[in-house]
């Protein structure tokens, strides 16, 4: 465990969700079909708003449609950033990758932390999670306008879309992107929903505790775990998918028959690179976040020609990697799938991808801090070895074994 990034060691407490390595992720004891069927919804037989899961996270509790539809308007009531935040967005070259402009952008807002003010002026520590929770539902609030920002920036001239106070927080997300189709706004209320949370141990919520367990504000802490997202062992992958999915199409079309599938799947493995999408660090059995963005595909855009590949994959790939026999998951995960439905109702620019992923991921992630304030968890502070003391105890131990 000590050179294999500590892997399943059991340290952490984190109430908003729990991953099981055969059953995929439950949201506060509710599995992804059943917070489907909970969670009020935009639309009847919907996608789960949002705002719904926020508040599941933050209190155990499934809302009514009322309780979250007041949610949503106090989200909106706390959207408005700062000019200063865009001016130092602006300062960034635009060809800065989307997830550097999008810590920035973070990191700009934290002049405003209630939390760091609190504390400057002698709050008690019973009271510590109250400005955290105020911190966190502005940065929860804020997000959508800082990546649509980034976005219209980088992609489309800098052409900004205005808010809608109509919409709920994912449709209002896709809206000031610039995509008004209602399929892409149920897309967003999914694509939200489900990458809210991971329970704690992947690398940008453990981040988020980590950097948060010495009082650091709501603000260092989450922009700290977004670059942690930006790394390609974890939310940067879903832009890969994608990109290799095109490859796929490019080199042999979309009328790929299964043997010509083979061949490029073995041609990748071959030359030293993984097929992105597939293997997760916790599961050994399908995603259900893959399953549940399947679905939402079979619904939606049954004839995409980059859908027909994904699904060719999901039969072609997991044999594959069984008969390589150094995986122990072979199956898709979220990231195999997200991708090629954003690409079919526009959202194409990849190297955007994750900054979805991140400010989806601030609802998990934020929750569990305003939580960690209010038990009064401790700093972390777990004890590391050198490879000399590890050396040693490996040598005592076999011989205490001979």
């Amino acid at each position: 465990m000590v050179i294999g990034g500590m892997r399943g060691i059991k340290g952490m407490l984190w109430d908003t969700s729990l991953l099981d390595p055969d059953e995929g992720i439950r949201f506060r004891g509710h599995t992804i079909p059943e917070c489907q069927n909970v969670l009020p919804a935009a639309i009847f037989g919907g996608e789960p708003l949002p705002e719904g899961m926020l508040w599941l996270l933050l209190t155990g509790k499934v809302p009514t449609m009322e309780q979250v539809s007041a949610l949503a308007k106090e989200l909106q009531s706390r959207a408005k950033v700062p000019d200063h935040a865009f001016k130092v967005i602006d300062s960034l070259p635009e060809t800065a990758h989307p997830m550097t402009q999008f810590t920035t952008g973070i990191m700009a807002l934290q002049v405003q932390s209630e939390f760091q003010k609190a504390y400057e002026k002698g709050i008690p520590k019973t009271k510590y999670w109250e400005p955290t929770y105020e911190d966190s539902l502005n940065l929860i609030a804020q997000l959508p306008i800082i990546a649509s920002y980034i976005y219209r920036r980088i992609f489309k001239g800098g052409k900004i879309i205005p808010s809608s106070d109509s919409l709920d927080y994912a449709a209002n997300f896709a809206h000031i992107l610039g995509f008004n189709d209602p399929k892409m706004h149920e897309l967003m209320r999914l694509y939200v929903t489900i990458h809210s949370d991971h329970e704690g141990g992947n690398v940008s919520a453990h981040t988020v505790r980590l950097v948060g367990s010495p009082l650091s504000d709501p603000y260092l802490a989450f922009a700290a775990g977004m670059n942690g997202l930006a790394g390609p062992l974890h939310g940067l992958a879903n832009q890969e998918v994608l990109r290799w999915i095109k490859s796929v199409v490019v080199e042999v079309g979309t009328d790929v028959t299964t043997d010509q599938l083979k061949e490029y799947v073995w041609k990748t493995l071959k030359s030293g690179q993984v097929v992105p999408g597939f293997g997760h660090g916790v599961l050994r059995k399908t995603d259900p976040r893959y399953t549940c963005q399947r679905e939402f595909a079979l619904k939606y855009m049954p004839d995409d020609p980059l859908f027909k590949v994904v699904s060719q994959l999901f039969e072609v790939v997991p044999p594959i990697l069984l008969e390589l026999g150094k995986v122990k998951n072979p199956w898709p995960n979220v990231d195999a799938h997200s991708g090629v439905l954003l690409n079919h109702f526009g959202l194409s620019e990849d190297r955007f991808f994750t900054v979805l992923f991140g400010v989806s991921r601030s609802l998990g992630t934020l929750s569990q801090l305003i939580w960690d304030r209010a038990l009064g968890l401790p700093l972390e502070r777990p004890k590391s070895v050198t490879m000399d003391w590890l050396q040693s105890y490996c040598n005592k131990a076999a011989a205490v074994g001979a």
